[in-house]
């Protein structure tokens, strides 16, 4: 499952919202529960982006599914707080993870990712005078974005190969693999943008 999930058209309020506007709304949900830092603030943040992604009419499973790697990532971040004696704090980090990352899918549910890019570069224009690149930045953003769903992938045919071989609970042969994918990905990314003439100062 993608992280972030991939555009699906329709012609709900989130749909015909603005782009900027939908940025303000990520920073609205996100911000205040990572400011405040309260249980109650938290989860209030939580619900709320579950409801608006519902009415993304996408399909709960679609929009409200998470990837098992951030599931266990989440459950960690949790069950350490327990353990350290912040039962708190393990609600809020939970929260605050969830809030960011349903925050993100509204975005990338509701807008086509070349407008989010585009968006994104023409907010970054104006740092142009204090030597941003604005299009680097929108091509450093639409790499990730790509990576990130590979990432996964990579990481779910490691964790499958590694369960057919009953070592699914090895750390470092989960890891392992996953890492030398990205950095093999990440050499392939750098050689075409090079030989582009792209990246370069």
């Amino acid at each position: 499952m993608n992280l972030f999930s991939l555009y699906v058209p329709g012609n709900t309020v989130l749909h015909r919202l603005g782009v900027g506007s939908k940025y303000l709304l990520l920073l609205a949900l996100t911000v205040p529960a990572l400011v405040v830092g309260d249980p109650g603030v938290s989860l209030a943040a939580l619900v709320a982006g579950l409801l608006l992604l519902a009415s993304c009419r996408a399909g709960l499973a679609h929009s409200w599914g998470l990837p098992v790697p951030l599931l266990v990532l989440l459950a960690l971040l949790a069950a350490y707080q327990l353990l350290v004696g912040r039962p708190d704090l393990a609600i809020v980090v939970a929260a605050n993870l969830g809030t960011a990352v349903y925050a993100s899918r509204i975005l990338t549910l509701t807008t086509p990712g070349p407008a989010l890019i585009d968006a994104l570069v023409a907010a970054v224009r104006p740092l142009e005078r204090f030597g941003v690149k604005a299009d680097m930045v929108g091509l450093a953003v639409a790499i990730m974005v790509r990576s990130v769903p590979l990432l996964l992938d990579s990481f779910d045919q490691v964790r499958q190969a590694a369960r057919a071989r009953g070592r699914e609970r090895n750390l470092f042969l989960l890891v392992t693999p996953v890492v030398v994918r990205a950095v093999g990905q990440a050499q392939a990314t750098g050689a075409a943008l090079a030989a582009r003439g792209l990246g370069e100062s």
